[in-house]
């Protein structure tokens, strides 16, 4: 399986997910120069901005550590386009979802709620 394929398949998993848990996929891969998010979902009180990462058993470093501030900000950015590009009265949050793939097999999913805030950057929502 390549990146790319294992990737796919834990965003594909995380949708699964977040349906699940009644949020409804408003957006997935959305891009603009300079940044991607993941998914955007929305349960009638956040609309979250969701990055996945997907690793395999054992990484070295975790999907958590790997959202430094310099991704963080690009996400933000990001988010901040949407929300002018589509204007919602939903609170934005900044979740993250570790999913640990192995071979074609999702073993779990480690997702975090408002993972980080805005403060230090200069975006308000």
């Amino acid at each position: 399986m390549t990146k790319s394929e294992t990737g796919k398949l834990g965003e594909e998993a995380v949708c699964a997910y977040l349906r699940e848990r009644r949020y409804n996929i408003a957006a997935r891969n959305y891009r603009i120069k300079g940044g991607e998010i993941d998914i955007i979902a929305e349960n009638g009180d956040y609309l979250a901005f969701v990055e996945v990462k997907s690793r395999r058993p054992g990484s070295l470093v975790s999907g958590f550590e790997a959202i430094d501030k310099r991704k963080r900000g690009l996400i933000i950015r990001t988010a901040a386009e949407y929300c002018t590009r589509f204007p919602n009265v939903l609170q934005p949050r900044f979740d993250i979802a570790q999913v640990i793939i192995s071979g074609d097999e999702v073993l779990s999913i480690d997702y975090i709620e408002n993972a980080f805030d805005t403060t230090g950057y200069n975006f308000i929502f």
